[in-house]
């Protein structure tokens, strides 16, 4: 129970510090970000208007630090994250909720299906050190691993989409389709996220699968493992059960770290190919200068990454004993 209000306390302090820093940041910086913003329409409206803009976008310059920060905590509560002016009229909360499910189908579900597959390639690699599997398929992901993002959904356009003509070239769906639940819908999103699913997986696996290789081929060396080998444990059990269970326990950590960023996209993957998510939309409010939505992502990913962290410990503390003992 310490540990649990310990790591609870912990992430409280944190998230009130990100978003702290979150609110300051912005307005710290040389020059005015308000001002710039609205730099854009100036001479083209009138004052009035310029205002009410200016109250639209929550850039009120006449606070105080103090209250400015005052009314973002009560704004951030209530689900008011200000206008985006990339999207303008459209709201900051609106725009993220209609590219968040984008990032989330894609990345999120790459992520987790490279560390699956990482892990099991890695945990049999080790078991069977110097075998078949050992042999080819670990150096092969490992090299692809060490490639850019970029250049690996460059080359897939160029073979699977202009060459073969059998994927298309980009974006999250056929253009003039309508987002519906039916199949049809369904299996034009699918199709056209194999390509980004494909170049993040092939560029992400390689490294849990040389984590845990080197994990197991260590803990396979400890004296537990070799107390289950003489008690006549199968060797199934002895893998998964004694080696793979804490084999894998660093590696959790920065699984917990990349399912924290997966609401940050894979910026270069969405940009290559014109995918509707979060990366993009970061992308693009960078571009145009859009602060209130490039803040409002900043913070979506930070307490994303804390989540992830604090929904480790609870992993952690749950399968491992050591800490449970400890706490």
């Amino acid at each position: 129970m310490t540990y649990v209000v310990r790591r609870l306390s912990f992430f409280v302090v944190t998230l009130w510090a990100c978003i702290t820093m979150n609110f300051l940041i912005p307005r710290l910086m040389p020059g005015n970000p308000a001002l710039d913003m609205m730099a854009r329409y100036q001479g083209r409206i009138s004052p009035v208007a310029y205002k009410a803009l200016e109250v639209a976008f929550g850039l009120q310059t006449h606070q105080s630090l103090p209250a400015a920060y005052v009314s973002y905590l009560g704004n951030l509560f209530t689900g008011d994250l200000g206008t985006s002016l990339t999207f303008f009229p459209d709201s900051v909360e609106s725009v993220i909720a209609s590219a968040l499910p984008w990032t989330l189908g894609l990345v999120g579900l790459t992520t987790i299906l490279a560390f699956i597959l990482g892990t099991v390639v890695g945990m049999i690699g080790a078991w069977r050190r110097g075998g078949k599997l050992d042999s080819l398929l670990p150096p092969i992901f490992i090299i692809t691993s060490a490639f850019p993002y970029f250049w690996i959904a460059l080359l897939a356009i160029l073979v699977f989409s202009i060459n073969l003509h059998w994927f298309p070239l980009g974006f999250g769906y056929s253009n003039g389709a309508h987002e519906t639940l039916t199949w049809g819908f369904v299996g034009d999103v699918l199709r056209h996220a194999i390509l980004p699913a494909l170049t993040i997986l092939v560029t992400s696996i390689g490294g849990w699968i040389l984590t845990m290789r080197n994990n197991m081929i260590t803990t396979l060396s400890e004296d537990y493992v070799s107390m289950a080998r003489a008690k006549g444990l199968s060797p199934g059990r002895i893998m998964i059960d004694y080696a793979g269970r804490n084999a894998i326990l660093p590696n959790l950590t920065g699984f917990a770290m990349s399912l924290g960023f997966v609401v940050s996209g894979a910026v270069l993957v969405e940009y290559v190919f014109s995918y509707p998510g979060v990366g993009y939309m970061l992308l693009e409010a960078v571009d145009n200068g859009d602060y209130a939505l490039m803040q409002s992502l900043f913070l979506l990913i930070t307490i994303a990454v804390l989540v992830a962290v604090l929904i480790l410990d609870f992993v952690t503390f749950a399968i491992d004993p050591r800490i449970r003992t400890q706490s």
